[in-house]
Parts: C-alpha cells; structure tokens; sequence
C-alpha cells in the first residue's frame, strides 16, 4: 500500500514541466495534488486501469513497462524525479497503455486529470512543454520500433548500450553509467532474453569497449560504440 504525505511545493519546484511557475501557482497546484510514497517494486500505475490522474515523480526512479500473456518482460524506459507520468491517459480519456513501477523509494504527486487540463490551458510555457514531451515520446517509439523491426539482437544491445552511455557521465571517449544496468534490464528493454544480454556485453569487453568499477559500468571506447551502432543501420 502506498502512504500518503502532506503537499510541499518544494517538490514541485524539480518538476521540468512545472519550471517557473509562481510560487502562488505552485501552491495552489500542491493543494490540487494527492501526495503519495511508494516501496520498491510497487505498482504505480496498473496497464489498462480505469483512473486518469498524472503523476509528478517527486523522488525516486519509475519505469514504464508491461507484461505480455506469456509472462514477458518489455520495458519502454525509466523515468526520474522531474518527470510525469500518466499525462497520456488524462488527455485521451483511454486506458493506461503500460505499468509504471517503483524502482526504489518514490515520491509521487498526483494531479486529477481536469486540473492538469486546465493547467495546459491557462499556462502556455506549460502547454508547449507538454507538446515536446509528447513529440519526444514519438520519437523515441518510432526509433525502437524500427530498431525492433529492422536490427538483430546484438545490435539492439550495442544500440541501448549507447542510448545509456549518452544519458550516463561522459568523459571524451568514456562513459559512466551509474547504477550498473542489470542485464535483464538491457533484455527487456531490448525484446530479448537476458542470456544473450550477458554473452554480447562479455564479447565487448573482451574487445575493450566495455569496463566495471564498484555500482558502474563503464563504456570505454564510446566512438568504437558509436560506429557499430551506424553500421548496423546502414
């Protein structure tokens, strides 16, 4: 069970749709708000659930994923503090399109789907941000949709290996990707299973382009990784 917790707009104040608004503004958008905690591993969001809030990830890391009839993990990306999630339902009126679940201890303000329409209404700064999420989301859905159809395994690893190596702490041809990813993290984010996970990223490091230090892992020749991810798309 999540546990509820009294409103502060000093979460809001991290939230990246939420940049610049008044302190007034961020008030009243707190007291809108259900302000909830949840464990790890609990379920935050329930695919094809009847509610339609958004939620405003206070703390704490989510991720987005679902399960198909078989029992088969497929995770579309994880999400931090700063961000939202549920915004699509609330627009459509339609169904939760995947589980959002707690990764470690999460904070989450929940904001009823009205009051977040008539948030993009009467805030334009607000309503544009909204718009580019949305345009960013397809983006990203068009490229692992093509990545799915058209590349092999080994290539949607060395693909998702970059996409976090990029995300991670860059240092000319170095990448740090804190926390290490779990290799059956990488399998459902890539449509496979975790043993080829584990036997591509044994080959890399073998070749030099990946490392590990204590909580990390370490790309260590992010150009090479770079060019087996251009050759593999043309």
């Amino acid at each position: 069970m999540s546990t509820e917790v009294q409103p502060s707009i000093l979460g809001l104040r991290g939230i990246q749709l939420l940049d610049g608004l008044s302190t007034e503004r961020l008030e009243a958008l707190a007291r809108e708000c259900a302000w909830r905690r949840y464990e790890p591993g609990q379920l935050i969001i329930s695919r094809n659930g009847p509610e339609r809030e958004v939620y405003l990830i206070i703390g704490g890391r989510v991720r987005i994923t679902f399960y198909s009839a078989a029992g088969r993990q497929v995770t579309f990306r994880d999400e931090e503090a700063g961000a939202i999630l549920g915004d699509v339902a609330a627009v459509d009126d339609g169904p939760r399109s995947a589980d959002a679940v707690a990764l470690d201890a999460v904070l989450i303000a929940s904001l009823p789907p009205a009051n977040f329409k008539r948030l993009l209404q009467q805030e334009p700064v607000v309503a544009e941000r909204f718009m580019r999420r949305l345009t960013g989301l397809i983006r990203l859905l068009s490229e692992r949709v093509i990545e799915l159809s058209t590349l092999g395994v080994q290539h949607r690893i060395h693909a998702e290996l970059l996409r976090l190596a990029r995300l991670g702490a860059v240092d000319g041809n170095v990448a740090r990707v804190a926390p290490a990813p779990k290799h059956a993290d990488i399998a459902s984010q890539v449509s496979t299973y975790r043993e080829q996970v584990t036997r591509e990223m044994s080959a890399l490091t073998k070749a030099g382009l990946l490392g590990k230090e204590p909580g990390a892992l370490l790309i260590t020749d992010l150009s090479r990784l770079e060019q087996l991810v251009v050759e593999s798309r043309t």
